[in-house]
């Protein structure tokens, strides 16, 4: 029998087999598929995720209720006047004469309503030296940053002719506006600069322009179908920007790898003198197989996001998962096909100084790993205890991590000017510029019962010390409902500000709107919304991470039939995880090296990455460890030793597990160059652990460990034997050789 006759079993042989034999239907359905679901998705639209749907707790309540009674709340907008020298008060003419100059400059661009005078609401700072005009911008609050110009153009105006004050509007129209100028195009820089790194990567690891562009092009249509897909689910589920966002991270990182784990092994086994077919069969079994495993894990982790109950984590976890399967399938369908198709011409356009790397002995094997291997194989217990006590070093911070929302300040630093006027406003006035929200339902909002405690509750919300005042109350008496603004002293303290929090909602709440039959009071603003979101995501942890490792587990002992290989795989990535977690507080809460990543320690990490990291991490790692152990595995059911079975798996793998980490590293790094603390964090955190799992897990721990366990790696125990078996496609050379077996002579299935 020739060797391109050998059959081999599993599904991604069989997908692989079929797409070589009919190659113009496999291209032609994927490119129809890709079409169909822009198409479908295009003509669908897509639904994104309701501001109200997207909140939880007493945030989610107040958010509902406003949206219910029809209440469209505007984009408010606050003056800060300020003495620059202290030697002006707002009692002085001049001052008087500034706010005035003020209220009729933007009264007259047409594009407010309500404005009101400092003098009339009582918004002037202790010391005399501070005062806010505030107002409204008219019509659609998610629009007003595109109207607010002439606004803002106009305080400039009046601060030009008012030089011993100072002058300055913010609010949230003003935010917009200066973020969409700041940073509108940051994202779209990143999402398009990351492909040319990938490709430029790719083009340095292959040398030839035909084999760096087909990996590139898989995760390209992955990404085009599934932003169709996207379109299509968000009618059930909805989606937003940030999981779009999140979608283009992981397929392109992950469409990338699948293909180029597929398309090194078509090229090493050409290169150890199989014919063409033989070689992509090969490549099918062993690396297809691979791809499929990794494929459902990374799914199965990524679907732990749908147990957080937030909305915007839904639409995260099902947009990556979404393009995982998608490039899963692509890779092991039409990949083939086109791989059948173009033949040795995969090897077009070489590039003249990148000559193809020469490998030893024409096996693939990588001659740095090859020397780390043989110290790492030579002293397992060293190294074990020198790799995994430096994670547990790295990762020990992480124990004192702390999560919140990040504020203006910590976000952007003083990159942006309205950053200095939310903090001086913040000084002046401690929580005016983000004060909590009391959204105030009741049967009649103008009955005595219910004004009497809104007057108790505003006296109250001050001699309690939560607030300084002033407390503002708006009622909206047809839909009987009342806006209570409270500015919470700590202000940008998010700490003390949550405190005093506590105080409203624990202790003034009850003894005041509580106690009125039919009244609900849910408080709400930035400070709940970050409370409210950590207890949310606090008390989401442990079903999330019990959800992926439990699903993790099982499938890593299904496809590899090893209780040893299972745990080991569970263990390693939590090291890894943990390790990326020491790494980001390290850097961005204590500051320690911040600058070497432009970067500032603001004390805290963005309330969201920790899960977010958690659920991507363990998700993508599987795509290293998967690949790396099929290949021990693949070696040792040939019929090598343990020990040889391990520095070849390794060795053998390494070229290609670099590569793809270094476009991983690569690609997240960019978002990590991003003007915004919270992108810099996950930029950083994900670059850290890719680099991370690649090298020390991969290369150093995964081997030791295994040498220290020898043939235990293989270990599944009797009444386990009647789980499915779903290990690795056999691949000729198994064939042709002696079929391992373990030490009570059972076959070890790969």
């Amino acid at each position: 029998m020739g060797n391109g006759d050998t059959r081999v079993r599993g599904l991604a042989a069989r997908a692989g087999g079929w797409s070589a034999q009919h190659r113009w239907a496999a291209v032609g359905i994927w490119v129809l598929f890709v079409v169909l679901a822009m198409g479908l998705g295009s003509a669908a639209g897509r639904v994104d995720v309701d501001q109200s749907d997207g909140l939880p707790g007493e945030t989610y309540t107040a958010a509902k209720i406003i949206e219910d009674a029809g209440i469209d709340e505007p984009a408010s907008e606050t003056v800060l006047i300020q003495a620059k020298d202290g030697s002006l008060k707002a009692t002085d003419a001049e001052f008087r004469a500034a706010v005035t100059a003020v209220m009729d400059a933007v009264d007259a661009t047409g594009k407010v309503t309500d404005v009101t005078s400092p003098y009339d609401t009582d918004t002037v700072s202790k010391d005399g030296r501070s005062a806010l005009v505030q107002f409204d911008m008219r019509g659609d609050s998610d629009t007003a940053g595109e109207r607010v110009e002439p606004v803002l153009n106009a305080v400039e105006d009046v601060q030009k002719d008012h030089e011993s004050l100072r002058i300055e509007e913010i609010g949230g129209a003003s935010m917009m506006k200066t973020f969409n100028d700041a940073f509108g195009d940051d994202f779209q820089k990143a999402e398009y600069s990351a492909v040319p790194v990938a490709l430029g990567i790719l083009l340095i690891a292959f040398g030839a322009l035909v084999a760096a562009l087909l990996p590139v092009l898989l995760a390209i249509t992955a990404i085009m179908a599934t932003m169709g897909l996207m379109g299509l689910v968000s009618h059930v589920m909805p989606m937003s920007e940030t999981a779009n966002s999140v979608m283009l991270l992981v397929g392109l990182a992950v469409g990338v790898d699948y293909c180029l784990f597929y398309l090194r092994r078509e090229r090493e086994e050409r290169e150890a003198g199989r014919d063409a077919q033989t070689a992509l069969r090969v490549a099918a079994a062993t690396s297809g197989r691979a791809i499929i495993v990794s494929g459902v894990t990374v799914c199965v982790a990524m679907a732990g996001m749908l147990f957080t109950g937030l909305a915007e984590f839904e639409a995260m976890g099902l947009a990556s998962l979404m393009v995982v399967a998608v490039a899963m399938v692509g890779s092991v369908t039409v990949l083939p096909a086109l791989l059948s198709l173009l033949g040795g011409r995969v090897e077009k356009g070489r590039i003249p100084f990148l000559r193809r790397r020469r490998r030893n002995g024409g096996n693939g094997e990588s001659r740095f790993w090859t020397a780390v291997l043989k110290g790492v194989l030579a002293r397992p217990v060293i190294s074990v205890v020198v790799a995994a006590g430096a994670l547990l070093a790295i990762a020990a911070p992480a124990v004192g991590m702390k999560t919140q929302n990040l504020t203006l300040d910590q976000e952007f630093g003083d990159s942006l000017p309205i950053v200095q006027t939310y903090n001086r406003v913040n000084d002046a006035f401690p929580g005016g510029s983000e004060p909590a929200e009391v959204v105030v339902k009741a049967d009649d909002i103008n009955a005595p019962e219910v004004q009497g405690a809104l007057a108790e509750f505003k006296e109250r919300a001050v001699a309690s010390g939560a607030s300084r005042g002033p407390v503002e109350i708006k009622l909206h008496d047809s839909q009987n409902i009342a806006f209570v603004y409270v500015p919470l002293v700590g202000g940008s303290d998010l700490d003390k500000a949550g405190e005093n929090l506590d105080k409203l909602r624990d202790d003034v709440r009850p003894a005041t709107l509580g106690k009125v039959d039919g009244v609900e009071a849910p408080i709400t603003g930035q400070v709940a919304g970050s409370k409210d979101f950590n207890d949310q995501l606090a008390g989401a942890v442990v079903p999330v991470f019990a959800f992926v490792v439990v699903f993790a587990f099982a499938l890593m002992l299904l496809s590899f039939r090893s209780l040893t290989i299972a745990i080991t795989s569970i263990v390693l990535n939590l090291l890894s995880v943990g390790a990326a977690y020491g790494i980001l507080v390290g850097v961005f809460q204590h500051g320690w090296g911040a600058s070497l990543v432009g970067a500032e320690g603001v004390g805290a990490i963005i309330t969201w990455l920790p899960l977010f990291l958690f659920v991507i991490l363990f998700g993508l790692s599987m795509d290293y460890h998967v690949f790396v152990v099929s290949r021990i595995r693949e070696a040792r059911m040939r019929g090598r030793s343990t020990n040889e079975a391990i520095k070849h798996g390794v060795v053998t793998t390494a070229g290609v597990v670099t590569s793809a980490a270094v476009i991983m590293v690569a690609v997240f790094a960019i978002f990590g160059t991003l003007s915004m603390q919270s992108m810099k964090q996950m930029g950083v955190g994900l670059a850290a652990a890719v680099l991370i799992d690649a090298t020390i897990i991969r290369g150093v721990l995964l081997p030791a460990v295994m040498a220290l366990l020898g043939e235990r790696n293989w270990y599944l125990p009797k009444w386990l034997h009647r789980l499915p078996d779903l290990t690795h496609d056999e691949s000729p050379e198994a064939v042709a050789r002696p079929v391992a077996r373990d030490d009570e002579g059972e076959r070890l299935g790969v």
